[in-house]
């Protein structure tokens, strides 16, 4: 017999069915309260890739490969030559197979074994080296810029490692180098409603398909500076997975500039006046990254700096505004932040956001060193950073880690990551481990280009 709702409490004494009510209300509350909780979200651990020796290209090789392969004219040789010199990039920055070539092969299928050749090897290297199952992985994130096949770059990497048929898979293009973190973003974000998941966030750009063979300058750029890397990103969400991973993100901010024509335009795929397709980098870069960062300072700034050192930057502000200067109280963000991987995008990128928060010349040193030894790897640029101040034994639990990220569109992004375990520096293997003891090496302090 099923006891009708509106009189089913009359059969228990007022007193026992007020507790009752007081229990189920506590009850609801709890299940409310722990369902709409924010869940932690993990970084276990990343995997940079190491191109191999023979595809390095040091100075001499880079203008000899230029003078040799009979396309470019004199004095776009000797642009190309004077940009490598003052570039910062060393000896070790390694471009693919295709790229050695001549002529430079940019076929599909060529484009398509960069991407297998770099992609594959961290997939494979980070799910051995936690034992984690291709078919445990509930979200799959890739983004690269200029190449974008069909099928996806995901699903290459799912058909090659099988993955599951229900796996929530992603490719992003088009986003430039900061979308590395747009994809962690969109990783914490699925995270966040979808419990007990594994998310594998992957990072690059491809090289092959993007050389230009033209004359302008401003699309010459990108010849010189980008460089062969990528990465796999492991993130979670489940409780165990905690007392396994090295981070837990702490904040992400996104900022966009593409309503200012400037900002849209300073990155720009386009054809120059005799159809040949390139990325065009514009003379005012470097002011709409400041822009761009200086927008994303201002959301990120409340949520990571002490109240007091808040309202001498706010009362500083004013004082500029209401004298019509420029000059004011740049925050200290080294009271709350430990470490500080800027995208290695060229030594003039590092330069200027070191200045603009007021950076040391170490806290700079693992952007130099990256753009050194690895060149200007695109998405993955901060990881290599990161990669680098593990290897030097530097991030200690409790740390604080600020991952910034410059693209096209104009973006800014920024994550601030937490360390939240101690681990065996010495036993860490990584990208670096071969030649950290070598780190950091003197540059030239050369004109910037």
């Amino acid at each position: 017999m099923v006891i009708p709702p509106e009189i089913s409490l009359s059969f228990i004494p007022s007193s026992a069915s007020d507790q009752i009510l007081a229990l189920i209300s506590a009850l609801l509350f709890l299940i409310y309260f722990f369902s709409s909780k924010s869940l932690g979200i993990y970084l276990i651990d990343f995997s940079c890739y190491l191109p191999p020796a023979n595809l390095r290209v040091p100075a001499a090789h880079f203008i000899e490969h230029v003078e040799r392969s009979d396309i470019f004219d004199r004095e776009t040789i000797d642009f190309q030559t004077k940009v490598y010199e003052r570039s910062s990039i060393g000896p070790q920055s390694c471009l693919p197979l295709p790229v050695h070539q001549i002529p430079h092969d940019k076929s599909l299928s060529s484009s398509k074994s960069e991407i297998e050749t770099i992609l594959f090897t961290v997939v494979e290297d980070i799910l051995s080296k936690h034992q984690v199952n291709p078919k445990d992985i509930d979200i799959l994130i890739s983004n690269c810029s200029i190449f974008c096949p069909t099928p996806s770059i995901t699903s290459m990497v799912i058909n090659k490692f099988g993955f599951r048929s229900n796996i929530k898979s992603i490719s992003l293009s088009g986003m430039g180098c900061s979308a590395g973190l747009v994809a962690i973003s969109l990783a914490k974000d699925l995270l966040k409603v979808n419990r007990n998941s594994l998310a594998l966030v992957l990072s690059m750009e491809a090289i092959t398909s993007s050389g230009y063979e033209g004359k302008f300058k401003s699309f010459l750029l990108a010849n010189v500076l980008f460089r062969m890397g990528g990465v796999a990103v492991l993130l979670s969400n489940k409780t165990h997975d905690r007392k396994r991973s090295k981070y837990a993100i702490r904040h992400l901010f996104r900022t966009h500039m593409g309503s200012d024509n400037e900002s849209y335009e300073s990155v720009y795929q386009e054809t120059d006046e005799s159809g040949l397709v390139g990325v065009s980098l514009s003379r005012n870069l470097l002011r709409v990254a400041g822009n761009a960062l200086k927008n994303n300072i201002t959301e990120l700034a409340p949520h990571i700096l002490p109240l007091d050192e808040m309202i001498h930057t706010g009362i500083s502000i004013l004082r500029s505004k209401l004298s019509k200067t420029e000059t004011y109280h740049v925050p200290d963000f080294k009271r709350k932040i430990s470490h500080f991987c800027i995208h290695a995008g060229g030594k003039a990128v590092i330069d200027a956001v070191q200045d603009r928060l007021r950076l040391s010349n170490e806290d700079g040193e693992a952007s130099r060193m990256t753009l050194y030894r690895f060149g200007n790897t695109s998405s993955s640029s901060v990881w290599y950073e990161l990669g680098y101040l593990e290897a030097k034994g530097r991030v200690k639990k409790g740390d604080k880690v600020w991952q910034i990220a410059f693209g096209s569109g104009f973006k800014c992004n920024s994550a601030i990551w937490e360390c939240i375990t101690d681990w065996d520096h010495p036993k860490l293997r990584n990208v670096w481990s071969d030649e950290i003891d070598l780190y950091p090496v003197s540059i030239p302090d050369l004109a910037d280009y």
